[in-house]
């Protein structure tokens, strides 16, 4: 025997279980404000090239950044500590050069999928 529908309105649409299942599985309000966040940050197409570069490249000097996107060094470094405060990309110093990579390969993940989804 199925489960109570829940009331829509002038509609009968959803069992009230499968209601009580998806509660139950939410997620913390932090995990919710840390998702928003990552994709505000992600919001600035100057930062969406940083993170294409990024995922061509694997690691770049600020130098290099700012020369592909034809932009002055301290722009890019200004777009890369917004990047770099919400864990979305990282650093490796090798004297005194800083090195930037993306933080992991949920990164990409997250970027080329938005890609495809863009171009269907």
């Amino acid at each position: 025997m199925k489960g109570k529908v829940a009331d829509c309105g002038d509609n009968l649409c959803v069992e009230e279980r499968r209601l009580a299942v998806i509660k139950d599985s939410m997620l913390d309000e932090e995990i919710f404000l840390d998702v928003a966040d990552t994709f505000q940050v992600l919001s600035e197409p100057t930062r969406v090239k940083i993170v294409f570069v990024l995922a061509e490249a694997g690691e770049l000097c600020v130098h290099h950044i700012a020369t592909l996107l034809n932009m002055s060094p301290s722009a890019v470094s200004h777009q890369l500590r917004l990047l770099r405060n919400m864990r979305l990309v990282k650093t490796r110093k090798e004297a005194q050069h800083v090195y930037y990579s993306l933080s992991d390969g949920h990164i990409v993940q997250l970027f080329r999928q938005c890609l495809e989804h863009i171009e269907e």
